[in-house]
């Protein structure tokens, strides 16, 4: 029986959608687990592609034309609210699973009392793309583009699973913080916190919002080296048509936007200090858990 649903929301992402479907039915330890997409908006063929292989590769599939998006947070939220397993793998549609991604992630709840609240996420590596990226950030790997390639059309994927058990092999990394790629959680942990705040649909910092309020909650974060997890670098929020020099205009707004109601929320931006992964200034004045949408 599986215990391990993954869940993918996109837009306009169809390349890169193709890859991670196929690294989940072709990496996870459980490669026949449910997979719920969420498309929204599409309008490069992704619906269609849905609709003529979702029965070859086993997909639960949602199609949604919304005038407001839902989003990134909102487009998980609705996956979950689908998912009947314990747990749920939340991907993005730029990422590729390396080999166990699944399964080293549920270890980390071996032996865990119920009432013991972790959010488990995978290492991070990604194409050093970005000059103004920091040289080092916890659970992230920067490899030059050359080593496995930036784009969907140049991905090594054999080389980089290769990569990806030796690194495996060779570290045994626990940080506990939030981030790295995606997480893990139990449905019921995802749920009881309300999923994403709508204030910040369509994207930008509703993964930050969430991962402060579950602090605050007191849940526990771990990113292992034992799970791995390519990323191609922002193909969703800032380069969707993998033109790395400029940046279509509405995602700059969305992000704006977002930046300033986070801080409006929290007082501040997310800085990372030691193991604590932010301190907030207004945490006293905000409601952690929020309603859970799909309520009935």
């Amino acid at each position: 029986m599986n215990k391990i649903t993954t869940v993918i929301p996109t837009f306009n992402n169809l390349p890169y959608l193709k890859l991670v479907i196929k690294s989940v039915r072709q990496n996870a330890y459980y490669n026949d687990m449910p997979i719920v997409v969420f498309a929204e908006n599409c309008t490069d063929g992704t619906d269609e592609w849905l609709n003529e292989n979702s029965d070859e590769l086993n997909i639960e599939f949602y199609i949604e034309k919304n005038e407001i998006q839902r989003g990134i947070g909102g487009g998980i939220d609705f996956c979950v609210s689908k998912v009947k397993t314990e747990f749920v793998n939340i991907l993005h549609s730029d990422f590729w699973i390396a080999p166990n991604q699944d399964i080293e992630l549920l270890k980390l709840y071996d032996g865990l009392d119920k009432d013991e609240r972790l959010i488990a996420s995978s290492f991070r590596v990604q194409p050093n793309i970005f000059p103004n990226d920091p040289p080092y950030r916890p659970g992230t790997v920067f490899y030059p583009v050359d080593d496995f390639g930036a784009f969907h059309h140049d991905f090594k994927q054999n080389i980089f699973d290769e990569w990806s058990n030796e690194f495996s092999k060779d570290n045994n990394i626990n940080i506990r913080k939030a981030g790295g790629a995606g997480y893990f959680c139990r449905v019921e942990d995802h749920i009881r916190m309300g999923g994403n705040d709508p204030i910040f649909e369509p994207m930008y910092w509703e993964d930050m919002d969430l991962f402060i309020r579950m602090q605050l909650e007191g849940y526990k974060f771990i990113m292992t080296s034992k799970s791995v997890i390519w990323h191609f670098a922002s193909r969703t929020s800032r380069f969707p048509d993998d033109n790395l020099k400029s940046r279509p205009k509405h995602l700059e707004e969305w992000e704006l936007r977002s930046t300033n109601r986070f801080i409006e929320k929290w007082g501040r931006l997310p800085d990372e200090d030691g193991d604590s992964f932010v301190k907030p200034i207004n945490s006293n004045s905000v409601n952690t858990k929020l309603r859970w949408p799909f309520d009935e």
